[in-house]
């Protein structure tokens, strides 16, 4: 293992509280009709509830009411991403610590199907949410007769956009996550332009790019093979929305995933991948990639847009407001030409 490798595992912290996992995320919609007709209609995403502003979405594999909240509003953002954490102490934990840090934080009870939520903005600017109870939710795992879309599984992870790799990261593994996998301009050690960080053993709960942000730049949903990836495309050309592959299919180096990238009728990105790995041990060593290297992105398949690296969906801040937007100090593809 390389001297930034150690340093990512001898930087994970043991917080006084358990995140166990990204759990969903709030993105408001300008027309939840059409993103029904989507999430819905074409990925084949199960209803958990409904209302006349908000549609309540999870996976056929999921066990908890939902993974996706879809409401309506005037411009197309996110408004909250939410981790589940082990029990209602880790709440209180959490709480304590966002007063003492000055964090602008509030508790909430409008969500369908969850008990009381933590709503905070962090110190990197994320509205995040934490939560314990959840409404549990009957599996559909193995109702192959009735699976539509791809079908998508679950929800994954999110992926970030911020403009210091390197603090961003701090942040979060001193919250206790372990970094699996990053992307490093050479000669090393040089600057993270990428992280992967996770707290559930797979390869990420979170994802950090380096990028104009503070924005959200997608959120990963599981399928449970390539296949599934390609029936998706299928399905969405099929129905005259082609134009909603954004990217791929392909495989990237870093996470193994086979993916593909689309936008929906807002222009949130939304990846479906299969194919990561283990990573629970607690001496799993992080994987250094050099930025120089194309197969880190592309593994194979065509090179991204530049669109992939420049557009993201806004966040807002607890009283609903789009959050200032900072440019990053460098540019990915810019460093590697440099």
């Amino acid at each position: 293992m390389d001297d930034r490798g150690a340093q990512l595992m001898a930087a994970v912290g043991r917080p006084p509280y358990d995140i166990l996992r990204a759990a969903h995320a709030e993105l408001r919609v300008r027309d939840l009709a059409a993103s029904r007709e989507f999430y819905v209609d074409h990925l084949g995403l199960i209803v958990a509830a409904e209302t006349p502003d908000a549609l309540y979405l999870r996976g056929w594999e999921e066990r908890l009411h939902h993974s996706l909240v879809l409401r309506e509003g005037p411009i197309a953002a996110a408004a909250h991403l939410a981790f589940r954490v082990r029990g209602e102490e880790d709440l209180a934990s959490l709480a304590g610590r966002c007063e003492d840090a000055g964090l602008d934080h509030r508790w909430v009870l409008d969500e369908a199907g969850q008990g009381r939520g933590l709503r905070v903005t962090d110190a990197a600017g994320f509205p995040l949410e934490f939560f314990h109870a959840m409404e549990p939710a009957e599996s559909q795992l193995r109702a192959f007769d009735r699976h539509r879309g791809a079908p998508v599984l679950r929800f994954d992870h999110f992926n970030l956009h911020v403009t210091d790799v390197e603090a961003v990261a701090a942040h979060w593994l001193a919250r206790g996550f372990r970094c699996t996998e990053y992307i490093e301009t050479d000669p090393a050690p040089g600057r993270l332009t990428g992280a992967w960080l996770t707290r559930k053993p797979t390869v990420h709960d979170v994802g950090l790019t380096l990028g104009r942000g503070p924005r959200l730049h997608h959120l990963g949903f599981w399928v449970a093979e390539p296949i599934g990836v390609l029936r998706a495309c299928d399905q969405l050309a099929a129905a005259g929305l082609v134009s909603a592959i954004e990217r791929g299919p392909g495989r990237h180096g870093v996470s193994n995933a086979f993916f593909v990238y689309l936008r929906d009728p807002d222009g949130h990105r939304i990846e479906l991948y299969s194919c990561d790995y283990y990573t629970g041990d607690p001496d799993h060593p992080p994987l250094r990639w050099s930025l120089n290297d194309p197969r880190c992105r592309s593994f194979w398949g065509t090179r991204a847009p530049d669109e992939w690296y420049e557009e993201s969906s806004l966040l807002l801040d607890l009283d609903g407001e789009p959050l200032e937007l900072h440019d990053a100090p460098a540019d990915e593809r810019t460093e590697i030409m440099a």
